[in-house]
């Protein structure tokens, strides 16, 4: 049986160069080989991922230019990443009640109509922010637990790597074509005054684009015949030691997602220039790393994920010494290039990890695998939680500057950890896996 599937696979990558190069409808050939429900998913996800990178990047540039505080952008996201958590174990409850695609999509539609919502609020205070941030995570968290069980149900451990491989790819790319499409009218919109309210004005317009895309995604989610979780408990306070393992590798990577949603954009307002310039940067840095993520995740096995991990926080870890050293507009561009890179190597290495880990897990333990999704969530929330209240704290207490140039140095020292930590939790889970 083995022998068979080492062929298979041999077979499937070997005409990999001549599919791409020669035959580029061998490529989609491939794809549509795939279970129809795990295109639907792909489908849904490349569609949102237009929606993303508006919402991570151009709310806090919105904040930020309508604040000038980056504390203000840091309270912003601490209530987001309170109402993930929170939203996930709602979720968890009406899955009982409601058809899975229904919540998925709940949750994409929220999305919109919070950024539309916070980009009309007549004044940006604290509470203000802290409502639309709140609303915002409720429905990220809609999005992301349900998004989380759907991936883990319509793939296996064999194609988890080209499946996050071609999801990472397209969100890749929408992170360069969008900030650079956005950033640009945001910044000709107000030089030009094509709206009498400037800026402002056109970022109402971005946020109406994106509850179209919202509405478009929900429509593809719905269309599809998901399967929702078994009616089990979902809620455990205690977990198998590899579980553990893998919690600790969740609030690691939680800490870094705290310090980059607001880092990037903030130094970028502060050193290199206007939002037209976030595009342009992040436009620059993404274009080999698109090309690279697709056939890292055609080509390679389970068994090149740790190494994967490893480069995505090595490349990391020199953006941070750079942007420490320099503190100037080139050490971010450096900065940025290396942050674009890092997080589609991290996920792609991370999110197949994740995933085997529950499917190992959930056997021992004999848990409805939605009960470990809600609980790595609370493990990245920690780690978020961790993040964002470092940086408030050192941005009040010490200097922006401070917090900006050397805390990110630390994070990302942390992050070396999680490769050791990575190996063993890939280790034991195949160690568990075969017995």
């Amino acid at each position: 049986m083995e022998e068979v599937i080492v062929k298979d696979k041999l077979k499937e990558a070997k005409p990999f160069g001549e599919t791409i190069w020669s035959r580029p409808l061998g490529e989609y050939r491939f794809f549509a080989e795939k279970p129809l429900a795990m295109r639907r998913l792909l489908m849904t996800n490349m569609i949102y991922a237009l929606v993303i990178p508006i919402i991570e990047i151009f709310v806090n540039a919105y904040i930020m230019r309508r604040s000038d505080n980056p504390v203000m952008v840091a309270i912003y996201q601490l209530t987001v990443y309170t109402g993930i958590p929170l939203s996930f174990l709602i979720n968890g409850y009406l899955l009982s009640h409601f058809k899975i695609s229904h919540l998925y999509s709940f949750g994409m539609l929220l999305s919109g109509i919070s950024i539309l919502g916070m980009m009309n609020l007549t004044a940006l205070d604290a509470a203000g922010i802290g409502v639309a941030g709140m609303a915002m995570g409720i429905s990220f968290g809609f999005f992301w637990a349900n998004r989380d069980f759907l991936a883990l149900s319509v793939t296996q451990d064999s194609n988890r790597n080209y499946y996050y491989g071609l999801e990472t790819f397209f969100y890749t790319i929408s992170f360069i074509a969008v900030p650079f499409l956005v950033g640009y009218f945001i910044s000709a919109a107000e030089s030009h005054a094509w709206f009498k309210g400037g800026a402002k004005m056109a970022y109402q317009a971005t946020a109406a684009a994106v509850c179209v895309l919202t509405v478009l995604a929900s429509g593809v989610a719905l269309k599809s015949r998901f399967a929702n979780p078994l009616r089990k408990r979902f809620v455990y306070f205690k977990y198998h030691k590899l579980w553990r393992k893998m919690l600790f590798l969740a609030a690691l990577k939680g800490i870094v997602q705290g310090y980059l949603v607001i880092a990037p954009a903030i130094l970028v307002m502060r050193l290199v220039g206007n939002e037209g310039s976030l595009g342009v940067i992040q436009a620059i840095c993404g274009v080999l790393t698109a090309v690279m993520l697709y056939i890292l995740g055609r080509l390679s096995a389970a068994t090149h994920r740790i190494y994967i991990f490893a480069a995505g926080i090595s490349i990391f870890l020199a953006g941070a010494i750079f942007n420490g050293v320099l503190f100037s507009a080139a050490g971010v561009i450096i900065f940025m290039l290396c942050k674009v890179l890092f997080q589609p190597l991290h996920d792609i290495a991370y999110f197949p990890i994740q995933m085997k880990t529950i499917d190992v897990v959930s056997k021992l333990e004999n848990r409805n695998k939605f009960a470990y999704i809600l609980n790595h969530e609370l493990g990245l929330y920690v780690g978020r939680f961790f993040g964002l209240t470092l940086f408030i704290l050192l941005a009040f207490y010490v200097s922006e500057t401070f917090a900006l140039k050397y805390s990110l140095i630390v994070i990302a020292l942390l992050q070396m950890i999680a490769w050791p930590v990575a190996k063993q939790v890939t280790n034991h889970s195949n160690q568990f896996n075969h017995e």
